[in-house]
């Protein structure tokens, strides 16, 4: 919603500063916090009118509606993902788990498991589809129990 990295900079830690100042913990704060960044950075464009680069405020409201709308979707397929994966067998749920968790290697994994790693890749796609599925099946339904088959 802002023209450089340097104005997103600048305007993240004054939003920062008005979270810390103004927080009460009665309210929604992703709400709240949302709310307090869209002031703020219309505020700074305020400051940058004169610049031909700056987004108008109808813009920016609506980049900003937008933005909160993919990240509420963004969630509800995260817990859809959680669903699944404890929908998994705990052998495929674990594979999963120890593929992904940062710094593994996929040849180290396999040689772990005693499996060649194209087996190892192949039981990996084959369980990423089915993860995949239940994923869509969840969001359609929008269900708060997936189910895996």
């Amino acid at each position: 919603m802002l023209p450089s990295r340097e104005d997103a900079s600048a305007v993240l830690q004054d939003v920062l500063v008005v979270l810390w100042q103004k927080f009460d913990s009665a309210q929604d704060f992703k709400k709240w916090a949302y709310g307090v960044a869209r002031l703020e950075v219309l505020k700074h464009l305020q400051k940058l009118r004169r610049d031909r680069h700056v987004f108008d405020d109808d813009l920016v409201n609506q980049l900003a509606d937008e933005s909160l709308t993919h990240q509420e979707r963004h969630l509800t397929q995260q817990d859809a993902l959680e669903g699944c994966l404890q929908k998994l067998p705990a052998a495929q749920r674990e594979l999963v788990l120890s593929a992904y968790t940062k710094g593994t290697r996929m040849d180290d994994l396999a040689q772990q498991r005693g499996q060649s790693p194209m087996a190892l890749y192949k039981m990996l796609h084959r369980t990423r589809q089915l993860l995949l599925e239940c994923v869509r099946r969840s969001m359609t339904r929008g269900e708060e129990g997936p189910h895996l088959a």
